[in-house]
C-alpha cells in the first residue's frame, strides 16, 4: 500500500507559514517586524512572498538575517504575469527562489513563469484559486505545480473565498499529483494571521531540508487540528489526531468515509470504495469547525 511521507520519512514536524507579504510590496509591516511576529507566535519558520511586480521593484526579500536560533525562513515571492482565462493577473507562489530570480521578462506568461520557478529549484503552489475563480483548466497549464492552497485565511476573511479544495479534487480527479497546503496570506491590515499552516516533517529546520520536505510531500496543512498519524492499509486508513469532532477519508467524486464522535482521537475507515477513483485524501475537523488536510496519497491502477 502507499505511504504517506509525511508520517512514514524521519525526522520532526516544523510549523511553518508560507505565504505572507511585508511593506516591500503590499503588506503593513517591515519584513524584520514579519518575521518577528511569526517566531514570536510560536512557528519555526516563514517564507516571506512579496508580489512580484515592477511597481514593487520585482522583490525576492532577503530574510536571512532575521533567522534566529529555532527559527528560520525561506526565500520565495508570489510571481504575476497576464492572464488568466478571466482576464485575471497569474498569482504564482514560489517558496524557495534564489535571490536573484530575473524579473518577469515581457511577454512572459504565468505558465512559462511558473516553470522557471520550478527550474529555479522553487516548490511552486497555485494560490487563492476561489479567490478569483481559477478554472482546472487555467490550472492544468502550470504543469509542474506542486501544490494548490486549499485553505487562504485572508481571502477567507476578507471575500469570504478562501477554500481551494474545490481545484484540488479536480485536478486529483484528472490525474494530477499535487499536494494541499493551508496559509495565512497575511498582510496585516486586519487580524489574518495565524489561521493556516503547514507542518512539515523534516530531519531539521533548516531552509534547504524544509524545501525539500514540501517537494517530497512531507507535512500536512491545518487550521489548528493536529494529525499524529495515518496509516493506510489494503481496505482501510487508520487516523490518529487532536480530539476531533469528525474524521474522513475522501476519494474521486463524492466517495467518502466519515466518523462522527465528540472528542474523538481515532478512526479506522473503509476506503474499498475509494480504490477506484485512484487516490484519497484525509480530513480531521474539530468542534470549532476547522480543519486538517493530509495529502492525499495514489493508488496503484
Amino acid at each position: 500500500m502507499p505511504q504517506d511521507p509525511a508520517f512514514a520519512a524521519p525526522g520532526r514536524f516544523w510549523k511553518g507559514n508560507i505565504h505572507t507579504h511585508s511593506n516591500a510590496s503590499d503588506g503593513v509591516r517591515t519584513p524584520e517586524e514579519v518575521c518577528t511576529t511569526y517566531r514570536e507566535a510560536g512557528y519555526d519558520f516563514l517564507a516571506l512572498t512579496d508580489h512580484f511586480l515592477a511597481k514593487y521593484n520585482f522583490p525576492v526579500v532577503d530574510t536571512r538575517t532575521f533567522r534566529t536560533p529555532g527559527f528560520t525562513t525561506i526565500l520565495g515571492a508570489e510571481l504575476h504575469a497576464p492572464a488568466t482565462a478571466l482576464g485575471e493577473m497569474w498569482h504564482i507562489l514560489a517558496v524557495g527562489l534564489p535571490g536573484d530570480f530575473a524579473p518577469t521578462a515581457a511577454g512572459e506568461t504565468g505558465p512559462q513563469l511558473a516553470a522557471r520557478a520550478i527550474a529555479a529549484g522553487a516548490f511552486v503552489a497555485i494560490p487563492h484559486p476561489g479567490w478569483y475563480a481559477l478554472s482546472a483548466a487555467d490550472a492544468n497549464t502550470l504543469e509542474g505545480a506542486h501544490a494548490v492552497e486549499v485553505y487562504n485565511h485572508t481571502s477567507q476573511l476578507r471575500t469570504e473565498r478562501g477554500d481551494g479544495v474545490y481545484l484540488a479534487d479536480q485536478l486529483l480527479a484528472e490525474g494530477r499529483r499535487v499536494t494541499l497546503i493551508a496559509v495565512d496570506d497575511a498582510h496585516f491590515a486586519c487580524p489574518d494571521a495565524f489561521g493556516g499552516w503547514v507542518m512539515v516533517k523534516a530531519a531539521a529546520n533548516e531552509p534547504g531540508a524544509l524545501l525539500a520536505a514540501l517537494k517530497a510531500g512531507q507535512f500536512y496543512a491545518t487550521q489548528g487540528p493536529a494529525i499524529h498519524d495515518i496509516t493506510w492499509a489494503e481496505d482501510s486508513v487508520e487516523i490518529t489526531c487532536s480530539p476531533a469532532a469528525s474524521i474522513m477519508v475522501l476519494g474521486r467524486g463524492s466517495r467518502a468515509a466519515q466518523s462522527v464522535a465528540p472528542l474523538q482521537t481515532r478512526a479506522r475507515l473503509p476506503i474499498a470504495a475509494l480504490r477506484a477513483g485512484g487516490f484519497a485524501r484525509v480530513v480531521v475537523a474539530d468542534a470549532q469547525g476547522r480543519r486538517a488536510w493530509s495529502n492525499p496519497i495514489h493508488f496503484p491502477s
